[in-house]
């Protein structure tokens, strides 16, 4: 999260103390924008950048990963026929 998006959020919790605490509305809100910092900063956060980097790596991955299982299949169908394919054969000579 953006420094300016915590600043903004600490200013709308500012403005929303009652009518009587709007004299420690400053210091509210400086304690407010410290408490988001802490707190959103003991997270383990990615940028969006980061995340969007991870999601088409993720994407790229993935479509190997079909096309390589496509590939098995028709490596395993393959061998499957061939093998058909000689118990035809030797059962021919045998007759």
């Amino acid at each position: 999260m953006a420094f300016e998006s915590i600043d903004q959020l600490a200013r709308r919790l500012a403005e929303s103390v009652p009518k009587g605490l709007r004299s420690v509305k400053d210091d509210l809100e400086k304690n407010f924008q410290s408490v988001l910092r802490s707190g959103l900063g003991k997270l383990d956060l990615v940028t969006r950048e980061d995340f969007e980097v991870q999601e088409a790596l993720l994407v790229r991955t993935r479509q190997k990963l079909e096309a390589l299982e496509e590939r098995l299949i028709s490596i395993e169908i393959e061998k499957t026929t061939k093998k058909k394919k000689k118990k035809k054969a030797k059962a021919k000579k045998t007759i």
